[in-house]
């Protein structure tokens, strides 16, 4: 498992008001005979918190791609030897429509004849081989279905996953929230 590593969340750059204004109101003072303008302060966010601010931004639909997205990076990520564990935990928490539609799932690899138990679904999670990636990822995806319509909140979600992800990948998921963040302002129904 990749440790916690705590980054700053927002850095501020920018021009200063170094003088006061005749209403007592910090001005920019020039700097010769050009005229003076405003300061503005630019803002560079970390791509975990532009995720996030992106998901607080748009529509419910929207958001629940956002969240889809992180997760199948969580688990795009998560080494080989940590599946077993994974899906375990995920597959412990769906309830029997869930374990059902992951099961079909499994049928239609051909695995053996598919249960819609804990027990088989285990059992037949090391026979997926190329597949198991696919299958934490479907059964993750219940779990955070769930999770949603139970109002646990995105914000959880993301703090639980978005630190285990590497800066590469978790960039190209900033970029994706962003063209997300267009989408849903151009016109999608949320």
């Amino acid at each position: 498992m990749r440790p916690h590593r705590e980054r700053p969340r927002v850095r501020r750059l920018g021009a200063e008001p170094t003088a006061s204004g005749p209403d007592g109101r910090k001005t920019a003072v020039p700097s010769g005979p050009t005229p003076t303008l405003t300061p503005v302060s630019l803002c560079f966010i970390e791509p975990q918190e532009a995720i996030r601010v992106v998901a607080e931004s748009v529509g419910r639909e929207a958001r629940r791609q956002l969240l889809g997205e992180v997760v199948r990076a969580w688990v795009d990520e998560i080494p080989d030897d940590e599946l077993d564990g994974h899906y375990a935990k995920a597959v412990e928490e769906l309830d029997d429509e869930d374990l059902s539609m992951l099961a079909a799932w499994h049928a239609s690899l051909e695995v053996g004849q598919p249960i819609a138990n804990k027990e088989f679904l285990l059992g037949a999670f090391v026979r997926l081989g190329d597949n198991r990636r696919e299958a934490l990822r479907i059964a993750a995806g219940f779990r955070g279905d769930e999770a949603f319509a139970a109002g646990v909140s995105e914000q959880e979600a993301f703090e639980t996953v978005l630190p285990w992800l590497s800066d590469e990948r978790t960039m190209e998921l900033a970029t994706e929230a962003i063209e997300l963040y267009c989408w849903d302002r151009v016109g999608s129904d949320n």
